[in-house]
């Protein structure tokens, strides 16, 4: 696997949620102009330094410059990545893939990102239209018993739901009741 795919591949990694703070974007570019072999002009240097750009931009920038460049500028900037951040370098999902021959393996990190995009207000949503359901089909239910039973759990529930839910739903109940 070439060093410009595993950049493009780890791109979104590295941009995303802050992962790379100034200093250390400042350290990898200072290091990819002044180290040997100079990958970045002090013109190149000055623009991917430029504190009025957001760090974000600024990161952005400078990897698809590189990608641009062709594979030993990337590979210059892996070896920067690794000596000022060592930690990151070893979390890259280019770097999972290396360290895992199997294909056919599941990436966790991925697959979090995947099941997660909706956030915990979207699951809340769907499980409390679940229990709700459940709750009416189990009520409503015309072959069981059910009017006594619901009336005990419905009366111990004021803390899981409120009291004046639960009043409106013992009403329900009582005049089911009747009829």
């Amino acid at each position: 696997q070439s060093y410009c795919h595993r950049l493009q591949h780890d791109m979104y990694f590295l941009t995303s949620t802050s992962r790379l703070n100034e200093q250390v974007v400042d350290k990898i570019v200072l290091q990819l102009n002044r180290v040997y072999p100079q990958v970045l002009t002090n013109e190149e240097a000055e623009k991917f330094r430029n504190p009025r750009a957001s760090l974000h931009t600024r990161l952005s920038d400078l990897l698809k410059h590189l990608h641009k460049k062709g594979d030993r500028h990337c590979q210059e900037f892996y070896r920067a990545l690794q000596i000022n951040a060592e930690q990151l370098f070893n979390d890259l999902p280019s770097r999972k893939i290396l360290k895992n021959p199997d294909p056919t393996e599941i990436d966790t990190d991925k697959e979090q990102y995947m099941l997660n995009d909706r956030g915990p207000v979207f699951f809340l949503a769907c499980f409390s239209m679940a229990a709700g359901l459940a709750l009416f089909w189990y009520c409503c239910n015309s072959e069981t018993q059910v009017i006594g039973r619901a009336r005990r759990i419905l009366g111990f529930s004021p803390i899981i739901i409120g009291r004046h839910v639960r009043n409106i739903c013992m009403l329900y109940l009582e005049d089911i009741s009747r009829n």
